[in-house]
């Protein structure tokens, strides 16, 4: 039984800015559907993106058990061939058993321990940029103070010296528009280029922390090893880009509509504001963020291939088809979530899908809740008359469905 046929508007700015009307009729109507444009088969519902996260018989990788000429697929595109070499072989791309090893190596140097050490330097990133910020007439929230951090802390935490940082947001922004369904010549170029540009500052960053070891991630990527394995040069340097790229988009985006959707109904922000002082704050804060990262899903699109034939809605699928996980839908659903369109700062539990499950369960997730979460209480405190400047304007998002993240977010402090 063939599954219905819907074109999903990922390029139309009306639906970006706001996806979740469609969204719901969709998953009433059509839990599954064919996307005959995009050449894709839909998930709406959380409890078949759930599912299908779980599933071993979906990968994000294909090409570990088929080839091109197996699956039917063209020749790969030699324009993008450094963009490729990356994106095929880093940790969220593999498959068993290299998905084992790498992040067993991965999280051998990504500790819990490392993360949390991070805290008293976030604190610290966030009060220097809250200190002129509180006496600008108004500012961007997204380009003063929701992008710095993030670059900084993983900067920092790489051991990237200060004279490149500048160099990583833009590097980050050109490699993440591939990911859209489509995408320009000129960004295929942006992205192939800055892969190789990143990869190049990455590969003396190593060789230099072989030499003389430091207190950063790179040095223990360098170092880690278990049962006499260790990373190649190639791994490590696609393990810090991915961890550029999924780190800092997603922090970036989540703050950003998590803000927006705040200063919108501005009970609950002045609920944040009262809470904001007190020493033991932070666990409400993280509460709070948990469901921001339902409410308005910063990495709204996630995708997985057919990697056996199988049967979903009836509908039989063959190996290679690709599965679109629409995150930002499942975490609307009804059917998972008690009145899913009102914002609950305090529902809990929360198991939205933001940060996946299974096997690729985000390995930035810790991070990402810390950044996150110091990031709200620290505006709480700093700002707490914080209001948007423009409140009846629409949003612009840049980019697309699958990196959907705010143009701007005009706000004066007071």
């Amino acid at each position: 039984m063939p599954l219905p046929e819907y074109s999903l508007p990922l390029g139309d700015p009306a639906f970006v800015r706001d996806p979740y009307p469609l969204l719901a009729r969709l998953r009433e109507e059509t839990p599954a559907f064919r996307d005959p444009a995009l050449n894709r088969v839909f998930l709406t519902r959380h409890a078949d993106i759930a599912a299908a996260l779980r599933d071993r018989r979906f990968g994000r990788s294909v090409l570990h058990r088929y080839s091109r000429e197996e699956l039917g697929w063209p020749p790969p595109d030699p324009r993008q061939a450094h963009f490729d070499a990356f994106n095929n072989n880093h940790l969220l791309e593999s498959e068993l058993p290299k998905h084992t090893r790498l992040r067993s190596l991965v999280g051998l140097a990504f500790t819990p321990r490392r993360v949390e050490a991070l805290s008293g330097r976030i604190e610290a990133i966030l009060a220097a940029q809250l200190a002129g910020l509180g006496a600008a007439g108004g500012f961007d929230l997204v380009a003063d103070y929701a992008e710095p951090l993030p670059v900084t802390v993983i900067a920092e935490l790489l051991g990237v010296p200060e004279t490149e940082r500048h160099l990583l947001r833009p590097w980050s922004a050109a490699i993440v528009r591939l990911y859209e369904p489509t995408y320009t010549p000129q960004e295929q170029a942006g992205a192939e280029r800055a892969v190789l540009e990143f990869s190049a500052l990455l590969r003396d960053l190593a060789r230099a922390r072989r030499a003389e070891p430091r207190d950063d991630l790179i040095t223990a990527l360098v170092q880690v090893e278990a049962e006499g394995d260790r990373l190649t040069e190639q791994e490590l340097i696609d393990t810090c880009i991915l961890l550029l790229n999924a780190g800092h988009e997603a922090s970036v985006n989540g703050l950003a509509a998590g803000v927006l959707a705040l200063l919108r109904e501005r009970q609950h922000w002045e609920a944040l504001v009262r809470a904001a002082p007190g020493e033991g704050s932070l666990p409400l804060f993280r509460t709070a963020l948990e469901e921001l990262l339902r409410f308005d899903t910063p990495l709204p699109l996630f995708e997985r291939y057919v990697l056996e034939e199988l049967s979903l809605h009836g509908a039989a699928l063959r190996p290679g088809e690709k599965i679109g996980l629409l995150y930002a839908s499942g975490n609307r659903d009804p059917r998972r979530f008690e009145q899913p369109d009102r914002l609950d700062l305090t529902r809990d539990p929360n198991p939205h899908l933001t940060f996946g499950l299974g096997t690729h369960y985000c390995l930035g997730a810790p991070l990402a809740r810390l950044e996150l979460s110091l990031s709200l209480r620290a505006l709480a405190r700093a700002l707490p008359d914080l209001r948007l400047r423009n409140p009846d304007a629409e949003p612009e998002y840049v980019g697309g469905f699958v990196i959907r993240g705010l143009k701007r977010l005009d706000v004066l402090p007071e």
